[in-house]
């Protein structure tokens, strides 16, 4: 083993719910969804309009300012509906599944005999290019793009996260094709996250052109951006591409079969299911195929991805993109008489305000209750004890609320996305939307420079 990069300032967050180690084939759904919402800065522009027929792997949309990125449909079967949201906007395209998974059919072959001009033509045709992301920003990857590097976190530590090394079995082959295909795209090298902790995941071990990087340490270890952060970090006009491991399996798969499979995994977890498991189901599900009949109340709060970054979904919605897990907690839709002056024994804490600092390995049962409204702004040390990078965070949200680019730049707002300060909203005694302002502020940065 290489050298371990520890950190040491971060929070686990520990929550009840996590998922067992077992294997349940999920029903499959009536429907299946693409949302652009799961992508950010896309404009998408419709190909598949209602009652098409689609396959597997069917162009549904594509990108208005990059109409080379296209956008594929799970699943064979009949566009069924476009939702619109505010001002029209696009907020899912909704299949009708046939059962028959008749495919699209697309290159297959070597990687290692390809040049990369063929395998950015055979991502873009799969629909399996927006897998690939890039820092800064966090948006879906430019084929024209070189990166300095390509970054995979071979483990997630955020609360309740999957156990990668789980769900990476008996995919060495996949992995190591996709990987192949990955080198191709770039004249650095691939580097892979892996938690010092725990011995690797095979496919992990046996991988070959990647360098293997060991981190330990609390959330936010497991972040790609974090990681990127201790290797490389991320200058004013470099370009570094990230992608999750399952993806990099699905790209394997392409290759492999000359076929998009859209098969995934996903653990179900959280305080209120009755039994968290992991399911193997389609991209874009329907939630409710996994959660009927396993919740313990019906006021929960219903989450695709983790507690700190998952997008609110409800039982007739479907799971996001590129999300690994369903959380599931309670409702916090209620109000606290004197809450700060109680003992807090069940109250987790960052700080010793409650008694249950004296138990550190306990196990919470949080709802979404805020505990209070957005106050002053100011500046505190908390965002300093949760994020392991050389940023100062308060100033970077600040600059960013007066618009001051040049400070933005001077303050690191390119090491960032959402993921790296969801602890500093978590931890926020101001109750300040942090991911949702350093979006803006990216967003601002990107229409400006790009």
């Amino acid at each position: 083993m290489s050298e371990v990069i520890k950190i040491r300032r971060g929070l686990d967050i520990k929550l009840k719910g996590k998922a067992d180690k077992i294997f349940i084939k999920a029903p499959r759904s009536k429907t299946y969804s693409v949302k652009p919402v799961d992508f950010q800065s896309l404009t998408p522009k419709i190909v598949a309009k209602p009652c098409v027929e689609v396959k597997v792997g069917s162009t549904l949309f594509y990108d208005k300012y990059h109409p080379e990125i296209k956008y594929v449909s799970p699943v064979s079967g009949i566009v069924q509906k476009i939702v619109r949201g505010d001002r029209r906007r696009i907020i899912a395209i909704v299949v009708e599944d046939d059962g028959k998974d008749t495919a699209e059919t697309f290159k297959k072959g070597d990687p290692t005999k390809m040049s990369r001009e063929e395998i950015v033509e055979n991502l873009l045709e799969s629909g399996l290019w927006p897998m690939i992301k890039k820092r800064p920003y966090g948006v879906v990857a430019s084929p024209t793009d070189k990166p300095k590097g390509i970054f995979i976190s071979g483990f997630d530590s955020s609360p309740l996260a999957p156990d990668y090394d789980y769900i990476m079995k008996d995919t060495e082959k996949e992995f190591q094709a996709g990987i192949d295909a990955l080198a191709r795209l770039t004249e650095g090298k691939i580097h892979l996250g892996l938690d010092a902790s725990y011995p690797a995941a095979k496919s992990y071990e046996i991988a070959k052109n990647v360098e293997r990087h060991y981190f330990k340490g609390p959330h936010p270890v497991g972040n790609v951006g974090i990681q990127i952060h201790k290797l490389s970090p991320m200058n004013k006009g470099e370009i570094a591409w990230t992608i999750k491991p399952l993806d990099v399996v699905t790209i394997g798969r392409l290759f492999m079969t000359g076929k998009y499979d859209p098969s995934t995994i996903v653990s179900l977890c959280g305080s209120e299911v009755v039994k968290p498991v992991y399911y193997k189901l389609i991209r874009g599900a329907e939630v409710e195929t996994i959660v009927r009949d396993n919740l313990k109340q019906e006021n929960v709060r219903m989450i695709s991805g983790n507690v700190l970054t998952g997008r609110k979904i409800s039982m007739e919605g479907h799971i996001g993109y590129s999300d690994t897990q369903v959380t599931v907690i309670p409702e916090g839709d209620y109000y606290e008489m004197f809450g700060w002056i109680t003992p807090g024994l069940k109250k987790f804490s960052m700080s010793r305000s409650f008694l249950s600092w004296l138990m550190p390995n306990k196990e919470y049962k949080l709802d979404t209750n805020l505990h209070g409204g957005e106050r002053a702004y100011v500046f505190t040390h908390e965002y300093n004890k949760v994020l392991p990078m050389d940023i100062h965070a308060v100033a970077l949200i600040k600059s960013i609320l007066v618009e001051d680019i040049d400070k933005m730049e001077q303050l690191g707002i390119y090491e960032v996305i959402e993921e790296d300060l969801a602890l500093c909203e978590f931890v926020c005694t101001s109750k300040t939307p942090v991911q949702k302002i350093l979006r803006d502020g990216l967003t601002m940065l990107r229409k400006e420079l790009e």
